[in-house]
C-alpha cells in the first residue's frame, strides 16, 4: 500500500475507487471540483481519518493542480498512485454543431487535466526515495470506438491512450509504470440514461445494460497492487450485453 491520488472523488467512479483504496489500506488524497461532494465520500469512510484528505482542486487549472501536489508532499511526503479519473462527456451533437468553447472545455478536463495531473505525479515519483510510482488513466471505451454524437468525448478519450503509452514509455527507467482501464455502462449518475435509451449507430435508441460500479473499483484495486516490474497495460471491463463487440 502507499499514498494515492485519485481524481474526481467526489461522486460516481472516482467515490468508489477512493473508497475502495482506503480499504485496502491505501492514505487517499480525494480530489474534485464540489467540495461537498468529497466531504461525502470522506464521510462514508468508517476507517482513520487521517487516512483521508479532501482536496477541492480543478483539474483545468495548473495551479489548482499544483496546490493539489503540493498537500499530497507536504502530509505524506510522496506519491506511489495517481488515478487520473475526473472527466465530463460534453455535448452531444454533430461535428458541425458543436460550439469551439464546449470543445475546448471537454479537451481541459479530460485531456489536458489528466495531463497536468500525471506531469506532477511524474516529478514526485521521480524524486522520491524509494523512487517509482504508477499512474491510472480512465479511458473508457471510447478510447475504442465512439457513439453517436460524442466526438468531443471521443477525441480526447483516445489520447488518453496516447498518454497512457508514452507515460508508460518515458517512465521505464523511473520505475513508474502507466495503465488504463477502458469502462463500459458501469452504473453510475452519469449513465443514468442508460437504462432509459441512449442513441445507437443505426439511428435508433435502445436501453442498454450496466454494471455494479464498484467491480470496476476492484479492477483498479488489482491494478495497483501489482509489484512496479509488473503492470497492466490497459484492462476493458463493460456490461455483458452492452452493444460494443461485434455489430450492435
Amino acid at each position: 500500500m502507499g499514498v494515492a491520488v485519485v481524481t474526481g472523488a467526489g461522486s460516481g467512479l472516482g467515490q468508489e475507487i477512493a473508497l475502495a483504496l482506503l480499504g485496502a489500506g491505501w492514505q487517499v488524497a480525494l480530489a474534485g471540483r464540489r467540495a461537498g461532494g468529497l466531504e461525502a465520500t470522506v464521510q462514508a469512510w468508517s476507517g482513520p481519518a487521517e487516512s483521508a484528505l479532501a482536496v477541492p482542486a480543478d483539474v483545468t487549472s495548473p495551479p489548482s493542480v499544483a496546490a493539489l501536489f503540493g498537500r499530497v508532499r507536504d502530509r505524506w511526503g510522496r506519491l506511489d498512485l495517481l488515478v487520473n479519473n475526473a472527466g465530463v462527456f460534453g455535448p452531444v451533437a454533430a461535428p458541425d454543431e458543436i460550439d469551439l468553447a464546449d470543445w475546448q472545455a471537454v479537451v481541459d478536463t479530460n485531456l489536458t487535466g489528466a495531463f497536468l495531473c500525471a506531469q506532477h505525479a511524474v516529478r514526485m515519483m521521480k524524486a522520491q526515495t524509494p523512487r517509482g510510482g504508477r499512474i491510472i488513466n480512465n479511458g473508457s471505451i471510447s478510447a475504442h470506438t465512439p457513439r453517436p454524437g460524442s466526438i468531443c468525448y471521443t477525441a480526447t478519450k483516445h489520447a488518453i491512450t496516447g498518454l497512457t503509452k508514452s507515460l508508460s514509455l518515458d517512465g521505464r527507467a523511473f520505475g513508474i509504470a502507466c495503465g488504463q482501464i477502458d469502462i463500459g455502462n458501469a452504473a453510475t449518475e452519469m449513465t443514468q440514461q442508460m437504462s432509459r435509451g441512449v442513441p445507437q449507430a443505426d439511428g435508433s435508441v435502445a436501453a442498454e445494460p450496466v454494471f455494479d460500479a464498484r467491480y470496476v473499483a476492484d479492477a483498479v484495486l488489482y491494478m495497483a497492487s501489482l509489484p512496479l516490474d509488473a503492470n497492466v497495460q490497459f484492462l476493458t471491463i463493460l456490461a455483458t450485453g452492452m452493444p460494443f463487440i461485434g455489430r450492435g
